[in-house]
């Protein structure tokens, strides 16, 4: 059915009415698509092909995502992946819930606790890694303390049972600020009468926060989970400054194979397979998300 005159005057006026809003977003659309969506379909053309940028790509099909699936050590990676997912929720994740409630109580202080818990953010990671590396040392100041206290050192660069722990504790320190504003931001918008009806009905500081505080800002909790989730699936930074993903393996993640093989071995088709399988899982992570805000929001 074609559109008549009148539809085509509707939409000319629409057009005409909203020109300039469509005009200061086109730049934005534009980045979007040039910088972000861009790449995405190449890594899924990349995928099925030997990627070379001199003698120029070859189709080869599957062949990348076999070789995913073959590789043993891309096994060992998703396992050490998974646990560095895990021990993030265990160590991180609630951190930040807890300081952002429990500053959201304090009666004075409040700015300077925000501050000072914001401000491991702004440290550059070199200084960061290179921090928490004297911290690790055999002989820095926790080997320290624990010698003090009559109990054994421990060799957190160098035994595989405390590498990946050692690097989530500081990932913990550093990042946990961020999460906390926007937590304290969510708390401190929740309409104090209700607080003030709950005092008057006798309800308690673990009663308002069990009732009335982690209700409020759920939707919220499930978000950032899932963010969470995200990034420590794609981490690789810190495990390849401060250890090159060992020892032993131990530190080794999807992420980082994925560094590896792009720009170590310099197979760009298999770096983008891996790539792209990431992609599918992360999105079922996230519809899984919008589908629990959903349900909860009914």
């Amino acid at each position: 059915m074609r559109p008549t005159n009148a539809n085509k005057r509707g939409l000319f006026r629409t057009l005409k009415r909203h020109f300039w809003g469509y005009f200061f977003v086109l730049p934005a659309a534009v980045l979007f698509i040039l910088f972000l969506w861009t790449p995405i379909v190449k890594g899924f053309v990349f995928s099925f092909y030997n990627v070379d940028f001199v003698k120029g790509n070859t189709f080869v099909g599957w062949d990348n995502y076999k070789t995913v699936f073959e590789d043993n050590l891309i096994g060992v990676a998703i396992r050490n992946t998974l646990y560095y997912m895990a021990l993030g929720l265990l160590i991180g994740f609630w951190v930040p819930i807890v300081f952002a409630i429990a500053i959201s109580e304090l009666r004075r202080f409040q700015g300077v606790s925000r501050i000072a818990a914001y401000l491991p953010n702004v440290i550059p990671v070199v200084v960061l890694y290179g921090l928490w590396r004297w911290l690790y040392d055999p002989v820095g100041p926790i080997n320290a303390l624990l010698k003090g206290l009559g109990l054994n050192p421990i060799m957190f660069m160098a035994d595989s049972k405390w590498s990946m722990f050692a690097l989530v504790l500081m990932e913990t320190w550093q990042q946990f600020g961020s999460a906390l504003l926007i937590y304290l931001a969510a708390v401190v918008s929740i309409p104090k009468d209700w607080y003030e009806a709950a005092e008057i009905d006798g309800a308690g500081v673990m009663a308002r926060i069990r009732h009335i505080t982690l209700p409020s800002i759920r939707n919220l909790i499930l978000l950032l989970l899932v963010m969470q989730l995200i990034a420590t699936s794609q981490g690789f930074q810190s495990q390849l400054a401060m250890l090159d993903g060992g020892p032993i393996n131990s530190t080794l993640t999807y992420g980082l194979v994925i560094v590896k093989y792009a720009f170590s071995r310099l197979e760009y088709g298999v770096a983008s397979a891996m790539g792209v399988l990431m992609f599918f899982v992360l999105a079922v992570l996230a519809v899984l998300q919008f589908r629990m805000t959903n349900k909860g929001d009914d």
